[in-house]
């Protein structure tokens, strides 16, 4: 091995290791900012006293009941999208596949929104309704792309993930067509994406989900390394193409689902962020996914925080401000694919 090879292996081996310390600073700075910056600034020092139930009662109110739980289910449905969106790349073998543009993320939402619309409150139960929503579009998108093509080809995925995702979009709007003016508004502010509702049961949840779902998903990396080879050395390998596919794709989508249920409608973070930590040398899917839930988290608390701070009184959509991000990264990706 000569010095310049010598150097770009020592560089690629170091490289993910200077990532992951960055993405836990820039974590670190992210969350901090979240708790100080709002309609009442408060000071680094006084939100780490709150945080310790020290100092003035309205100062431990704000960072312990609401920017808390704001911050911490931004980061944990940054985690989970980022998460999934990589899981499904690996599946598909496809950069360009997330859950959004599968339509995974509208299925969801018709499910939630469509129990809102009935009046259900309990969070449990449109969480329910919105893991419903995303099988049966998991479902529906691979069916069309079967009868189209006659097999589950990562094109015609994307293309059926494309027309389920304006379906779901006109079922959103039937469902919502006699809802109340007040419950209308709320439900329409969901499927933009927020985080401004976020309690500590709905942290709670998305945590478990997270850990859960995506706990499976890190477990089941080598199957995914395994996929990425196609799918005539991978069934050499020994491993059932079409079973584990089938069975990472749904344990994605419910992770998209659970994301969902939580903050609403917010695209392109599954598609951004792995391929940034591929970038960043998370070659493997198991340190990829991990990398993509760090990165993740910081990109969702980010966007949070601009949400809420740049047209301040009023919140922004999270899903507008993610897709200023996602929508250009989407179409450099599609030129380059192209190419």
């Amino acid at each position: 091995m000569n010095e310049a090879t010598r150097d770009r292996t020592d560089h690629a081996a170091h490289s993910p290791w200077i990532a992951w310390g960055v993405g836990a600073l820039l974590l670190l700075v992210v969350v901090i900012l979240g708790l100080s910056i709002g309609a009442v600034p408060i000071s680094t020092r006084d939100v780490i006293n709150a945080l310790r139930g020290i100092g003035d009662p309205s100062t431990i109110a704000i960072v312990r009941d609401l920017r808390a739980p704001r911050v911490l289910l931004a980061a944990l449905v940054g985690a989970g999208l980022a998460s999934s969106g990589g899981a499904l790349q690996g599946t598909l073998r496809n950069p360009l596949a997330e859950p959004y543009l599968l339509g995974v993320s509208g299925g969801a939402a018709v499910g939630a929104v469509t129990a809102l619309a009935f009046g259900v409150a309990q969070p449990a139960l449109i969480t329910l309704c919105a893991f419903v929503g995303a099988a049966i579009a998991t479902v529906v998108v691979t069916a069309i792309a079967r009868v189209v093509g006659g097999s589950a080809d990562t094109k015609l995925l994307l293309m059926a993930g494309v027309v389920v995702g304006a379906f779901a979009n006109a079922a959103i709007l039937v469902a919502l067509a006699d809802a109340p003016p007040e419950r209308l508004r709320g439900a329409l502010f969901w499927m933009m994406g927020s985080a401004a509702d976020a309690t500590w049961p709905a942290v709670a949840r998305c945590a478990g989900a997270l850990l859960l779902l995506g706990g499976i998903l890190v477990w089941r990396a080598r199957d995914l390394d395994v996929l990425s080879l196609g799918d005539e050395p991978a069934a050499a390998l020994g491993v059932d193409v079409d079973r584990v596919s089938r069975q990472l794709f749904l344990v994605a989508s419910w992770l998209a689902a659970a994301t969902v249920a939580a903050a609403g409608l917010i695209g392109f973070v599954g598609l951004v962020v792995p391929n940034i930590a591929r970038a960043l040398g998370a070659r493997q899917h198991r340190p990829m996914l991990l990398m993509s839930a760090l990165y993740g988290a910081v990109l969702l608390v980010a966007a949070d925080l601009l949400a809420r701070t740049l047209r301040a009184p009023a919140d922004l959509p999270l899903g507008a401000v993610t897709a200023l991000v996602g929508v250009p990264f989407f179409l450099l990706r599609l030129r380059r694919l192209a190419a």
